[in-house]
């Protein structure tokens, strides 16, 4: 194992021992103090998400760095990995972790994450934003990506919008069109134990969408969690750092209406229209 993957794990483990006697003088709820899980849609708010979490460390024995991220196809060769791989993942995870995935709403990780074990968070954005950070990321900010060199082949912004919106046939990695791509995680959205968070509210509803993460954990851990719920909350807000989270590139919300042609629009609903409709970013095809 790398010295660096070795020291970096000491590190965590050092803090979380750090952190269990901070909080010493908290009785752990029924069940223990759980694993804090932020689940999200790629290029939809993940980084946020997680400092968001990493925020509940200011009042409670929880990690302050994430211990893991998983994602359920490897960045580098694009390769979809089989499921036991998310299922050991989520069974290394231990009390008080703060963790962070791209992870499938497969009934065996849905049976695990929606446990008491469990305080688990799914985010996911507009589609169509989705399909346009999907553009910048591939193109210009990850050059070890799979697709990085297609992307950059093609002619135009244009062109590259079409493909992440329609997804690509010509190889063997897979990588479906939008609604394709979306429809495995479509699952956390049945899950009562799972807070659903759209990334738009925590942009302009921010301090109420706050409210509903705290009072997610609080409903879990009871009086265990001895800070009034407006430090809470106010813990989570001091956690967010902008220039750190690669969703606010832009700092905006439905920023595909700059880039969509009819052409675009036209593709979109004929794949996700139903899509969009489903996660309440339009009542109809009429936009």
């Amino acid at each position: 194992m790398p010295i660096k993957t070795l020291l970096r794990r000491a590190l965590f483990q050092s803090e979380k021992i750090a952190q269990r006697a901070r909080f010493a003088s908290l009785p752990a709820p029924q069940g223990g103090w759980p694993v804090l899980l932020g689940i999200s849609f790629p290029k939809s708010g993940t980084h946020l998400l997680d400092q968001i979490l990493l925020g509940f460390a200011a009042v409670a024995p929880f990690s302050r760095r994430l211990h893991s991220f998983y994602a359920e196809y490897e960045g580098e060769s694009g390769r979809k990995r089989p499921p036991g791989q998310a299922l050991a993942w989520l069974d290394s995870l231990r009390p008080g972790d703060v963790a962070s995935a791209h992870l499938f709403a497969r009934p065996e990780a849905v049976a695990r994450v929606a446990s008491p074990a469990f305080a688990p968070y799914f985010i996911f954005r507009d589609p169509r934003d989705v399909a346009v950070s999907h553009v910048f990321y591939v193109t210009d900010m990850e050059p070890a990506h799979i697709h990085h060199a297609y992307y950059q082949s093609l002619p135009d912004f244009d062109a590259r919008l079409k493909v992440s919106i329609l997804g690509r046939t010509d190889m063997n990695i897979e990588f479906p069109n939008i609604a394709d791509r979306f429809a495995p995680y479509l699952g956390w959205l049945d899950q009562p134990n799972v807070l659903a968070l759209h990334f738009e509210s925590l942009v302009h509803e921010r301090a109420g969408t706050l409210g509903l993460v705290a009072d997610h954990l609080l409903a879990r851990v009871g009086t265990s969690l001895r800070a009034p719920r407006e430090t809470v909350i106010q813990a989570l807000e001091s956690a967010i750092n902008p220039a750190k989270s690669p969703t606010f590139r832009s700092g905006k919300t439905g920023e595909w209406k700059k880039y969509f042609t009819d052409a675009h629009k036209q593709i979109f609903k004929e794949v996700a229209g139903e899509l969009l409709v489903r996660l309440g970013y339009e009542e109809n095809d009429n936009w």
